[in-house]
């Protein structure tokens, strides 16, 4: 065994290693998540929410206010409380948070995003020790594919984080997907450090699939905040027409962005990534004529990177159109992540053709 092979082994141990341990702290950091919402749903907000927004609450608060004035008598009705945004309108406050104004469900959501930070760096310096073991780009095979994704994802929510954006509730959410994608990875997809095979060796690997990746990670974010989104405005629309959601149900959505704001950020992530999406697709055709003497060949890795593309410029179209925004423009968005999730795992797993040297 030469030098340069036993250290490429023990860069390739240190990577593995490193990924262990990542996951171990984004399962504190998972658990830390847990108790911010925990300590969130016992909270005052959660109770005056309830009490104010439903009819009992109404009832239990009492008639509207007399007050006597010289000359006669003044009443004064008792605040509407709103639920939900009139169209057009930006009159509906977010939610408090997971923490839902608790002190101490705020203190664990600090330790979670500091956890999760952590858990990221040592993720990201696992992917560094990968490539350095590889001596190219970590991105030749499923493995090394879900283990950057899921560091760029983390990346991406810490970014907003930082920018100051409205997004800790996106916490334990992502780190419940980066524990199953880790999962996945080292078990099922696991691949030892390999060369690539010569179609790879190109500068384009490095431009094609990294921005792949980004556009994943940022799909990723779009497709929570529609879900969330959807359960979102189904509880806003029970409580407009008078009806009580579950315990559960209430004391979680209560303390999310309005649906309102969760459909703009859905919106506003997936137009800002779309064309980088559009730029994956046009440099993945040159790199194809450069490696296989031709632009688009109709692989199915190919036809599904097109198919994502037309769905979530659909998306973005009806997005647009005052009659499909709303929900219906969030399912064409739901189905576009799909589409992209299929054309990552469906096509690499279960279709063959010239993009499954990758293998897993």
């Amino acid at each position: 065994m030469t030098l340069a092979t036993a250290t490429n082994e023990h860069l390739a141990n240190i990577s593995n290693t490193l990924i262990y341990s990542a996951m171990a702290v984004y399962t504190l950091a998972f658990f830390a998540y847990i108790a911010e919402w925990l300590f969130g749903s016992r909270s005052k907000v959660a109770r005056t929410a309830d009490a104010i927004t439903t009819e009992a609450g109404r009832k239990a608060a009492g008639p509207a206010v007399t007050v006597n004035k010289t000359g006669g008598t003044a009443v004064l009705e008792r605040p509407k409380v709103v639920t939900r945004a009139a169209a057009g309108a930006r009159d509906v406050p977010d939610g408090p948070g997971a923490h839902g104004g608790d002190e101490q469900g705020d203190l664990y959501g600090r330790i979670a995003i500091s956890l999760t930070a952590l858990a990221f760096l040592v993720e990201l310096g696992g992917v560094i020790a990968r490539a350095a073991s590889v001596e190219r780009a970590p991105w030749g095979n499923m493995y090394e594919f879900n283990i950057t994704f899921s560091t760029v994802a983390v990346g991406v929510y810490l970014t907003l984080l930082a920018l100051k954006k409205n997004v800790r509730w996106l916490g334990l959410f992502l780190t419940t997907t980066v524990l199953l994608d880790l999962g996945l990875a080292v078990t099922v997809l696991y691949t030892a450090s390999d060369q690539l095979v010569p179609a790879l060796h190109s500068y384009w690997l490095y431009i094609h699939v990294s921005t792949a990746i980004i556009c994943g990670a940022v799909f990723y974010v779009g497709a929570v905040g529609t879900i969330l989104y959807l359960f979102k405005d189904s509880y806003e629309n029970k409580i407009t027409t008078g009806g009580r959601p579950g315990t559960f149900a209430t004391s979680v959505l209560e303390r999310l962005p309005s649906a309102a704001s969760l459909d703009k950020f859905a919106y506003r992530v997936n137009a800002a990534v779309f064309p980088l999406w559009t730029f994956t697709i046009i440099a993945g055709a040159i790199w194809a004529e450069s490696a296989w003497g031709r632009y688009w060949g109709w692989d199915p890795k190919e036809t599904w990177a097109f198919i994502t593309w037309v769905a979530y410029a659909c998306y973005l179209h009806a997005r647009s159109t005052a009659g499909w925004k709303g929900r219906k423009a969030a399912y064409i968005a739901l189905i576009a992540f799909g589409c992209w999730l299929f054309n990552y795992y469906g096509v690499n797993i279960f279709v063959s053709g010239k993009h499954s040297y990758a293998g897993v």
